[in-house]
């Protein structure tokens, strides 16, 4: 392959001046490419509408029928028609009085929207907010067809990943939940080629297409650093070369970020168009974030007005401003419990009475309640010094006079959707029931004229990066941006998008900030180091809008796999992604969505459910022999089995688990007991020849072992870093007989070989290391690479059930007291194993049955003082207080003040001593 394929992309323009090429096609420029296009998109979404709209359903061949009829939206195949038909009919018993139209709009994940409104916001063949018509042929003109005959193998990628959040690509643009692109581009580069086709139906962000075009442009001390990398674990040598990638989500939020990451433009052009817009923001109603410095004649700009809601005192009913009765003003912290000014009375905000106004609503045109709120401080700058002052009569006329102006056009009113963060908390108990209750008058003005100037601008792609810039104010300049107290020297800290992520909460003290204190440095930052080096290329890249169960691209036509679905209730996507699409006015439909969500009631099975069907749909599209990587982040091992089940019913076999380190933890991992690393869950789609043998409905012993013999050869040779190897579980005698199993089972094929045989076959069969085993070509690696540590890491102990987990869990609190999130992901590894008649079980309820967990009141724990010794540091600052008479031991433990011990020691879980009266 020569090096001008396009393989090592150049240029972030969006090509616009000359000829182009695009699917096969030349195009003059890539305006003429974008007509051509969006003309056939528009004829598709037309075509939908007069063969399937006003129609009703009447039975599945028809339905079938009428699909296969439509000539702008071609499948890959009867087999997925005759589903999506059959969706169709289970979607009716829900919707029963939907016409075909919307009932195969909610089976292929189409948003709610116009086709005006999917057309302006689409950039087609590359990117339509709504199922992409063009995938087929993106994978017909830049994919390779399946060769049964090509050499392919590759081990799982078994290592533990740990990469943080601060590149400033991955912060360009905020999602409820991204995986680092650099944390993905391992993978790459281990299971493909330059060129390969990757796919990830639940792309969120966009992070895997990032990743792969990554692949082909990544800067040379990166390369060094994982080429070395490579070679000391002797991995061999990265194969460098961008990869093609399909990126498709259920969100149009979603989609709309992953496009912008994705396609390429004309970085210049974006930061001159998006300085340009804020100057005439600033421009038109600058005057609404004036104020008069202390002086009483020099004028400030406003950076943000701090507002504070209203209670009642319960003993007076006197009204308390929140914020004046309980932040201290010199070390800025909130207090918990609040001084009544009016009689003196102490209590905490819960017990006290929010207070509410009534207002007429101009969206609704009828009266409703929000929450009293008044400004009680303003942060503004004069020239380059910043200073604070109280709101006088003058900020206040200035408000009130922006308050009587009309709400603009462009801020949606459309109702919050019914959904679990609506009906509890903060949502509920402060009457947010439309968008626009989210902005005050002020921050819906600067928000609407920002995106009044952004959808004006001509050019589409630059267009869409500047909705891109603008959209992510919208959650930091609406009420959902709590106020920042944290003293940095002299100064708080930035109030620039502090509201909670992955959750809707509305904080009793809000910062409503100016455009340019929330958009001005993000310009600058987007230029100079986001998108300072090109990475991504015309054609690289395609993405779609839809149901990941539904994707229209032929079998066995990826290369690879990596992805990050939604599991159980971590985040409501569809939820979350509300507020950003109404303005976009292009909304999910929440009707396909794999989440475990009791307001849709959708429970573990109906999940279980859902992402069998994604699952098969990733089984379809894979080719034979070929991996997938998916990332799991959840806490509980209800979740972890229902996935288990769907990715075994689905027809994959998982071969290798490890954990993800992504550094910094979302809203839930870091309030709650949720764990902080994420679990890295490696599985391969059996080989064309394997399969085969079952096809019939019947397989014989010659069947065992062949799937025996390909699982040992996906399955890691040799596991191990600094010094030490541990036991790969898949190559124990247990889980081979387990997955053999499974794999019968899940193709409704009956076993034909009984456990005692099969263990005595895999002896006579198979060579044995250290409890494992292997092929024989495999052997004399693990050999030699065994020689090169120092000591075997044994596994523990093999968990099946509830008596075997307590166990195991003793075992390693023993060794080492721990956290819940510490413990959680080496407890989810083990449970592969888990027997599938006994219930599952969590592991808080293990621990708070059979285990002892330290508070932080009282004396440190002996057993985990024990564990503390071990640290060379700590067992230095231990020594110091004792010897300085600052801490004592006995034996309950080790008495002290002193914080960072007692941060250590914190939440560990740890084994009681019999031998003592107040563990017992």
């Amino acid at each position: 392959m020569t090096p001008n394929m396009g393989l090592f992309p150049k240029s972030t323009r969006s090509e616009a001046s000359g000829p182009i090429e695009c699917l096969g096609m030349t195009f003059q420029n890539d305006e003429a490419r974008r007509a051509y296009f969006l003309e056939r998109l528009k004829e598709a979404l037309a075509e939908l509408r007069e063969r399937l709209g006003a129609i009703r359903f009447t039975s599945v061949d028809d339905a079938f029928e009428r699909l296969r009829s439509l000539r702008h939206w071609p499948a890959p195949s009867e087999d997925w028609l005759r589903q999506i038909a059959e969706r169709m009919a289970e979607l009716r018993r829900k919707h029963p009085d939907d016409d075909l139209l919307q009932l195969y709009k909610h089976a292929v994940g189409f948003p709610k929207a116009s086709d005006e409104d999917i057309l302006r916001l689409s950039d087609p063949p590359y990117y339509t907010a709504c199922p992409n018509p063009f995938l087929e042929e993106f994978v017909r003109h830049y994919g390779r067809p399946y060769d049964p005959e090509e050499e392919y193998h590759r081990e799982p990628f078994a290592v533990d990943v740990s990469v943080g959040k601060t590149d400033p690509l991955y912060k360009a643009h905020a999602y409820h939940t991204k995986v680092p692109h650099l944390a993905i581009v391992p993978s790459i580069l281990h299971y493909t080629k330059p060129g390969d086709l990757v796919l990830d139906g639940f792309c969120g962000s966009g992070m895997t297409g990032v990743a792969a075009q990554w692949c082909g442009t990544a800067p040379p001390e990166y390369r060094r650093e994982i080429e070395e990398e490579w070679e000391r674990n002797g991995w061999g040598r990265p194969e460098w070369g961008a990869r093609r990638v399909i990126l498709g989500d259920l969100g149009p939020a979603a989609t709309f970020i992953a496009a912008n990451y994705n396609l390429p433009f004309d970085v210049d052009a974006f930061a001159e168009a998006a300085q340009r817009i804020l100057d005439e923001v600033e421009e038109e109603l600058g005057w609404m974030y004036e104020t008069l410095h202390t002086d009483g004649k020099t004028k400030g700009r406003i950076n943000y007005t701090v507002w504070s809601e209203v209670f009642a005192c319960p003993e007076c009913s006197g009204e308390v401003i929140f914020l004046e009765a309980a932040l201290d003003k010199e070390t800025k912290r909130v207090s918990e419990e609040i001084r009544c000014p009016h009689c003196q009375a102490v209590a905490s905000k819960e017990q006290m009475d929010l207070q509410f106004e009534t207002f007429l609503d101009s969206a609704t045109g009828r009266a409703e309640r929000r929450p009293k709120r008044v400004p009680v401080l303003i942060n503004y700058n004069v020239g380059k010094a910043r200073y604070e002052k109280v709101p006088d009569n003058r900020d206040l006329q200035l408000l009130e006079r922006i308050r009587e102006l009309p709400l603009p056009p462009e801020v949606p009113t459309i109702e919050m959707p019914d959904c679990q963060m609506t009906r509890v908390g903060r949502m509920r108990t402060t009457n947010v029931r439309r968008v626009h209750h989210l902005f005050l008058p002020r921050a819906a003005h600067a928000l609407a004229a920002l995106w009044r100037r952004a959808n004006a601008e001509p050019d589409r792609r630059l267009r869409n990066m500047l909705l891109f810039f603008v959209e992510q104010a919208i959650w930091g300049m609406s009420v959902l941006n709590r106020y920042k107290t944290i003293m940095h020297g002299r100064t708080t800290s930035s109030n620039v998008n502090q509201y909670l992520s992955g959750v809707y909460y509305v904080p009793s003290q809000h910062s409503e900030v100016s455009p340019s204190y929330n958009l001005d440095n993000r310009v600058r930052r987007l230029k100079r180091h986001a998108f300072s080096r090109s990475y991504s290329c015309s054609g690289f890249a395609c993405v779609t809008t839809g149901d990941c169960a539904g994707i229209p691209i032929p079998d066995d036509s990826v290369d690879y796999i990596f992805t990050d679905p939604p599991f159980g209730e971590n985040i409501y996507y569809a939820d979350l992604n509300f507020l950003v699409e109404s303005w976009h006015r292009v909304l999910t439909d929440p009707t396909p969505e794999a989440i475990v969500d009791r307001a849709k009631k959708k429970g573990l099975q109906e999940y279980q459910e859902l992402m069998r069907r994604c699952f098969q749909e990733y089984y379809r599209v894979l080719k034979p022999g070929r991996w997938m990587t998916m990332v799991f982040s959840n806490s509980s091992n209800a979740v972890w089995r229902a996935i288990q089940e769907a990715l075994g019913t689905a027809g994959f076999v998982v071969a290798d688990v490890r954990t993800l380190d992504k550094k910094q933890g979302s809203f839930r991992q870091v309030t709650s007991s949720a764990v902080k690393q994420d679990l890295v869950i490696s599985a391969y789609k059996p080989t064309e020849a394997l399969t085969e043998r079952f096809r019939l409905g019947s397989a014989g012993e010659d069947a065992v072992w062949a799937f025996v013999a390909e699982h040992l050869r996906n399955v890691p040779v040799f596991v191990g870093d600094s010094g030490r190897a541990e036991v790969v579980v898949e190559r124990t005698p247990q889980m081979l007989h387990d997955r053999m199993v499974a794999f019968f089972v899940q193709r409704g094929v009956a076993v034909p070989i009984s456990s005692p045989d099969f263990f005595a076959g895999l002896a006579q069969r198979f060579p044995q290391r250290d409890g494992m085993y292997f092929l024989p070509d495999q052997v004399a690696e693990y050999d030699r690479r065994r020689r090169s540590v120092r000591e075997l890491r044994q596994l523990t102990l093999f968990v099946t059930d509830e008596a075997t987990a307590i166990q195991w869990v003793r075992q390693q609190l023993a060794r080492k007291p721990q956290t819940f999130q510490e413990l959680q992901p080496q407890f989810m590894r083990e449970l592969q194993a888990w027997a599938k008649h006994e219930r599952t079980i969590e592991l808080k309820e293990i621990l708070e049955q059979n285990f002892l967990c330290y508070d932080g009141r009282g004396p440190i724990p002996r057993q985990i003082v024990s564990w503390m010794r071990q640290s060379a540091t700590l067992r230095k600052q231990i020594e110091e207080l004792l010897a300085s008479g600052e801490a004592t031991e006995s034996d309950a433990g080790l008495a002290t003040r002193d914080p960072q011990l007692l941060r250590e020691a914190k939440d560990r879980w740890y084994v009681p001593d019999p031998n003592k009266q107040a563990d017992l």
